[in-house]
């Protein structure tokens, strides 16, 4: 049994994403998905809730016939604890997939084996850029599965952001 780890904000999910966890899912044969900042909502650049985002990923994953784990983690604001913390969350993985810096560094310090997932069309699969058409009134939709569309939709996650947007001053 082979198991692996891959983090994220999914602030929202996106095809970017979808297409790691593909080629993930062709590697190990369990996924956990950690997703971060999970006490974060409600702001421009994290507008969704953690149950948003796990029915988000959860979702979008039901087409990959895997068994996977999708688990909230907060942040600590403490990086020489935050593997630790990570490890506390989820169940044991013999691998992690990320393609940040600081968590490179970290888990490798750690001796967990990491490997970069590669990028697929990071100037259009990417949360900022989902986010920025939503406040722009712009098409978004084809950057996301369509079930994900679903959930925004149902939860109104276009207007939630563009309220967050607004400022209260005159």
């Amino acid at each position: 049994m082979r198991r692996g780890l891959y983090l994220g904000r999914f602030q929202p999910y996106h095809l970017g994403h979808h297409q790691v966890l593909k080629q993930i899912a062709k590697e190990v044969d369990e996924i956990i998905i950690g997703i971060g900042s999970a006490q974060k909502s409600h702001e421009i650049d994290n507008p969704f809730t953690a149950g948003e985002r796990v029915l988000m990923v959860s979702s979008a994953l039901e087409e990959f016939n895997i068994k996977h784990y999708v688990i909230p983690i907060e942040d600590i604001q403490r990086n020489s604890l935050w593997v630790s913390h990570v490890n506390s969350m989820v169940p044991p993985y013999e691998i992690a997939y990320t393609n940040n810096p600081l968590v490179i560094e970290l888990l490798s310090e750690a001796g967990i084996r990491v490997k970069q997932s590669p990028l697929f069309k990071r100037n259009s699969h990417s949360g900022t850029e989902i986010r920025g058409r939503m406040l722009k009134g712009e098409k978004w939709e084809h950057f996301v599965p369509e079930k994900v569309v679903e959930i925004i939709r149902e939860i109104d996650g276009v207007n939630r952001l563009k309220t967050i947007a607004q400022s209260d001053q005159e």
